[in-house]
């Protein structure tokens, strides 16, 4: 960790500020806004048997990737998507894995891409996930998802879609990279809704759609909209690029008692919010936005132990949002989904973690050995390893306590490929004024 002077920096979440990150053009790097992918990593080793852990454990809920195609330019796309793979998997290969995932015990698959509709053949992935007892849905910028491609899927057995909203018209735009696909959104969003499948919405949360978020469940609820999920931008792919975008680890303490009126307004109108795995942890609001959990509260990464990530070609990870490298356990290509779950090692990560892989702060944290640092992806494509988590509400307020906050600064670019990332550091500043404690109770 750096340690500089005593600090009082202007908030950055200013009105002024954000109107000028509106308007900035796109980083000038020298790299194509969608890059082509590598082919994806084969014929990685497995250990020579799956231990008791390993077969304890299995994937309730699949993400899947069918292609890396996309209709959109998202500044703060992970995967920087847009093109398709060079080595995605063919029809045969799809519906293969449909079965495997379905032996498995595989109970939900989420259908992403890219643009999942691109593929196609998503239809019959669609009828092949139904026809073997599993729930079908899918996340979508919505830019092209008409309702005749709406009813299709429907009939294909398509069960539900989460919309992605990121702000007002403006903001949105500027984030997804395409003008109009704010419009086009909704305009999916109605689609969705009159073929009477479930609709849902996913909003990234970041400097520039954080003070927009009351507006945001509004405007939801008014199309339509019954479940609202949320998480922060991370810095991998194109996120990387504008460091300036993201959320400080300070800016929980006025995001946190914002979510906790989000919550309470959802319940009252009806749209259930819903925190990703990066929202936060064990601060005040924890119980009340997780009391929904068996435990009360959130728990430690899941992914290997209940998730599952596949990417287009075939790659299989425990988290769909994590790194492609180091996190591919294998390949459907070289080894049967069952072996790769059960016999890899990059699956088997949070079986076998414990308060000895954590660092810094984590480390010597009262939740340590409940959290393990929480979401894997988030402090993995910030410092190029996991153990360290500075987006947490709760470390947010102890540094508070101490008169301190803590701000994470970008020493390296990322490379330009997708699921890539940067580097950041941590730096701690001593604050001029005693920083909000954020509704601690």
């Amino acid at each position: 960790m750096l340690y500089p002077e005593v600090v009082d920096k202007p908030d950055p979440l200013s009105v002024e500020a954000r109107a000028s990150e509106l308007v900035r053009p796109r980083p000038k790097r020298g790299l194509p806004i969608a890059p082509d992918a590598l082919p994806g990593a084969r014929h990685l080793p497995l250990a020579a048997e799956a231990r008791d852990i390993d077969r304890r454990h299995r994937p309730i809920y699949a993400v899947w990737e069918i292609t890396l195609a996309c209709d959109l330019a998202c500044r703060h796309c992970g995967s920087r998507a847009g093109r398709e793979r060079p080595d995605e998997l063919t029809t045969a290969e799809a519906l293969d894995l449909v079965m495997q995932m379905a032996d498995l015990g595989v109970k939900e698959v989420t259908l992403i891409g890219g643009e999942a509709y691109l593929r196609q053949d998503w239809l019959e992935i669609i009828r092949a996930i139904r026809q073997r007892g599993m729930i079908c849905t899918t996340t979508t910028g919505g830019r092209g998802l008409t309702a005749d491609i709406v009813a299709h899927a429907k009939d294909a057995g398509l069960m539900g879609a989460s919309v992605s909203i990121d702000g007002d018209e403006a903001t949105h735009d500027r984030l997804r990279g395409v003008p109009g696909s704010y419009r086009s959104a909704f305009e999916a969003m109605k689609a969705i809704r009159q073929a009477g499948l479930k609709l849902s919405c996913n909003t990234q949360i970041n400097r520039l759609s954080m003070p927009l978020m009351p507006d945001i469940l509004e405007t939801i609820a008014e199309a339509g909209v019954r479940a609202w999920q949320i998480q922060l931008t991370v810095p991998m792919g194109r996120a990387a690029d504008e460091p300036d975008v993201l959320l400080q680890p300070y800016d929980l303490l006025e995001l946190f008692p914002v979510l906790a009126e989000l919550k309470k307004r959802g319940d009252a109108i009806g749209v259930r919010l819903w925190p990703g795995n990066n929202i936060g942890y064990f601060g005040p609001y924890e119980s009340f936005l997780r009391g929904h959990y068996f435990r009360g509260h959130g728990g430690s990464c899941g992914a290997g132990r209940a998730t599952l990530g596949i990417e287009a070609n075939g790659a299989i990870k425990g988290c769909p949002s994590l790194p492609s490298t180091p996190f591919t356990g294998g390949n459907i290509r070289d080894a049967s989904l069952k072996d790769i779950w059960e016999r890899a090692e990059a699956l088997r990560f949070t079986r076998d973690r414990t308060t000895r892989d954590l660092w810094g702060f984590c480390a010597s944290c009262y939740y340590a050995e409940e959290c393990m640092s929480g979401c894997t992806w988030t402090s993995f494509v910030a410092f190029g390893k996991a153990g360290n988590n500075p987006l947490c509400h709760h470390r947010a307020l102890e540094m508070a306590r101490e008169g301190k906050r803590e701000r994470i600064v970008r020493v390296a670019e990322a490379p330009g490929q997708p699921f890539d990332y940067g580097l950041f550091e941590i730096v701690v500043e001593d604050v001029a004024s005693p920083a909000r404690s954020g509704g601690a109770s």
